[in-house]
């Protein structure tokens, strides 16, 4: 029997993407003056599992690259070898590798491993080391050019150190012909075999050329403590063998092994009594079918991009839920066998915990989409870190809230506007060194990243304390653009909200970092279309702040619902400042315009939505209607309706998937009695008062 190992390669790619930010992460917080053990340990625990796991499924380019770089972190990490910002730096540049390499495989697409390669070349100039070719055959204990014969005596309880036999033996496969023999002695009796426990022991013998010593102790090193382990050199000339041939033997003797095992586990599986739960370590993690050992308690979820990773914790309240409502299903359904009017009041009692387990369900099927932050914010460090050498800077990234949980899709596309919003901080906001010393200001400037939830969003606010935004020359560009008019007057709020103009930049020079002037229009489009919102507060001299609001989730809306006519739309609650009855008194025509209503210090035009949508309204006069106020790009407009109605959450479906695009609508959902209500998008619906007050201007003419 053979394993298709194919079926694990996503997990390995995830597992590996993730050492590699714990890599980047323990490179870029480590102090080469005086490294922390537990850093330089962490770093190199993810390049032995990245070198392992690329091992165990044959991607030789990635076992190879790594295992040169473990070596020099085996030496530091051993105190034989310091560390300095030349190799951080280099172990930098090994992990961006590592990722191209990795994406390339993921991808299933040819890899070009020049970079490796020259990479590989400097640790080994590092490493002294010789070229593999000329690798020195005199040392019998080190180096063997015949065959090692190993001896591996497991103690029993090694299977529930989440360590499986099998895994090693596929790497020992990997460096030559591999022989294997099972010594089944110890093999308990029948009726007293545990699951949990290891009765075997086996003899192998492993053949090829070049073989290290240090690369077989490397494969035992997780289990040497908890077994009899014993290799010995067997000198002796090898000869060349057609390498189908002992690729065949290697893959017989695996299939040997995993029937040892899997009847061993089929037979243990068969005594342990119904009511008995296997006990596994605190320390143990769970593993899959391969016997892989997880990362953490999670489970893999498929999705149409990658996968989530779930905590079981969230896992066993969906469960737990799922177990009440059947409980509920139960007894709704006897009393609805033999109804009779005496039993209504535990119908009613029955309804009330559906409702209640429906909505906790509900939210827990939620937070299986919920990520912290972190997994978006934690590029950032090293982005900052590049561009602060390019640019001849000294910054320091300061971020705060990273387990603030958001939903993946919002996280996977706020990810490119952070990316906008940090390098024009890095480039516009934050002064040279010696700008900020003849300002007063420390020499290292602050970029922090801060990320909590408010109400029913996520707040993302970048804040750093460099010169602010130049009021004077933003306005002249407005002017000099046509954006402003020559004698027109806005306040700070207005001039600071201009750099969000599409191709609006202030830049003197075009650079590779910002400057292009097609940034920030595309930064707070993309916020939009997620239904959130961007704005700016500034300060010459003293720093700018970028506050960003978003939905934790876009497959759920906090909205209220109105009427207009016989049709019920749902206004986002996130959108709408207030509602009021019409003051006729208060609303004035503008010619060619739409009318507006004086609302305290300001004018809001005011949109008929029955005009807007072609619905016939229980009346067009302003006197019996109400105005709904919402706000999108810091602009306010009033939407007349006829009613208001409930305030409910709804589940938002798609309406261009399941129809086409329509202007002013975001999507559509589905109502308690059964009828589809739409979603209004409230900055379409802006755009669309413009459009609205020329086709009025039009008519009356």
């Amino acid at each position: 029997m053979s394993i298709d190992l194919s079926q694990f390669h996503q997990v390995f790619f995830e597992e590996s993407f993730e050492g590699l930010d714990v890599m980047e992460s323990g490179l870029l917080e480590l102090d080469p003056a005086a490294p922390d053990d537990e850093e330089i340990n962490s770093i190199f625990r993810a390049a032995h599992s990245i070198k392992g796991g690329s091992a165990t499924f044959g991607f030789s380019d990635v076992a190879d690259f790594t295992h040169v770089l473990e070596t020099l972190l085996d030496e530091v990490r051993a105190g034989t070898r310091s560390i300095g910002p030349d190799e951080v730096e280099l172990f930098l540049q090994s992990v961006d590798c590592l990722r191209e390499l990795l994406k390339g495989l993921q991808a299933k697409e040819d890899v070009d491993i020049s970079r490796a390669e020259d990479l590989r070349q400097q640790f080994e100039k590092i490493l002294g080391m010789a070229p593999s070719d000329g690798a020195s055959l005199d040392d019998a204990e080190s180096i063997s050019n015949g065959a090692w014969r190993i001896t591996f005596r497991p103690e029993g309880h090694i299977l529930r150190t989440g360590n499986e036999p099998l895994r090693m033996f596929w790497q020992l496969a990997e460096m030559g012909t591999l022989t294997v023999t099972t010594d089944s002695s110890s093999l308990a009796a029948f009726a007293t075999m545990n699951v949990e426990s290891c009765y075997y022991a086996w003899e192998l013998q492993l053949e090829g050329r070049n073989i290290q010593k240090e690369a077989i102790e490397e494969i035992f090193e997780w289990v040497c403590d908890d077994a009899e382990l014993l290799i010995e050199p067997l000198v002796a000339e090898v000869a060349e063998a057609d390498e189908n041939e002992n690729e065949n033997e290697s893959t017989e003797a695996i299939e040997a092994i995993e029937d040892n095992l899997q009847d061993m586990e089929s037979a243990d599986a068969e005594i342990i009594p119904a009511d008995t739960k296997a006990i596994e370590p605190a320390d143990a993690a769970p593993k899959n079918d391969a016997g892989e050992k997880a990362a953490k308690p999670t489970v893999s979820k498929a999705a149409e991009t990658g996968s989530i990773r779930v905590d079981i914790d969230k896992i066993d309240t969906m469960i737990n839920m799922v177990g009440e409502l059947v409980i509920t299903q139960s007894m709704l359904g006897q009393i609805g066998s033999d109804f009779s009017d005496d039993k209504l009041g535990k119908l009613q009692e029955g309804l009330t915990d559906l409702e209640r387990n429906v909505q906790v369900l509900h939210e827990s099927v939620m937070r299986v989409r919920m990520l912290p932050i972190s997994f978006t914010l934690s590029r950032f460090p090293r982005m900052v870190r590049d561009l602060s050498r390019q640019l001849e800077k000294k910054i320091e990234l300061v971020v705060k809230g990273e387990n603030t949980e958001l939903d993946k899709t919002v996280m996977e596309k706020i990810g490119d506007p952070l990316v906008h919003l940090l390098r024009n901080s890095l480039d516009h906001g934050i002064e040279k060194p010696a700008d900020r010393v003849k300002a007063g200001k420390p020499e290292t400037g602050i970029i922090n990243l801060h990320a909590f939830h408010q109400g029913g969003n996520i707040i993302i606010q970048i804040t750093d304390d460099g010169q602010g935004l130049p009021r004077e020359k933003i306005l002249a560009k407005a002017r000099e653009n046509g954006i402003v008019g020559e004698d027109e007057a806005l306040s700070d709020e207005q001039v600071q909200d201009l750099i969000f103009q599409p191709g609006f930049s202030t830049a003197e020079k075009v650079s590779d970092v910002s400057g292009r002037g097609v940034g920030m229009d595309v930064v707070r489009r993309n916020i939009h279309a997620l239904g959130g919102a961007v704005s700016v507060k500034s300060e010459e001299g003293v720093g700018t702040t970028f506050t960003i609001s978003l939905p934790l989730t876009l497959a759920i809306l906090d909205g209220q619902l109105v009427r207009v006519g016989k049709e019920v739309y749902i206004f986002p609650l996130v959108s709408i400042v207030e509602s009021l009855s019409v003051d006729v008194s208060q609303v004035s025509s503008v010619a060619g315009a739409c009318d507006v209503l004086r609302l305290r210090e300001e004018y809001i035009p005011i949109i008929p939505l029955y005009e807007a949508f072609g619905i016939e309204p229980d009346s067009k006069e302003l006197k019996n209607s109400l105005i709904v106020v919402v706000e999108s790009d810091n602009v306010k407009v009033g939407l007349v309706v006829d009613e208001l109605q409930a305030q409910q959450q709804v589940v938002i479906k798609s309406l261009e998937t399941n129809y086409q695009s329509v202007e002013g609508i975001s999507g559509a959902t589905i109502l308690g009695d059964g009828t589809v209500s739409l979603i209004l998008d409230i900055a379409g619906v802006v755009k669309m008062a413009e459009g609205l007050s020329s086709e009025l201007d039009e008519k009356a003419a």
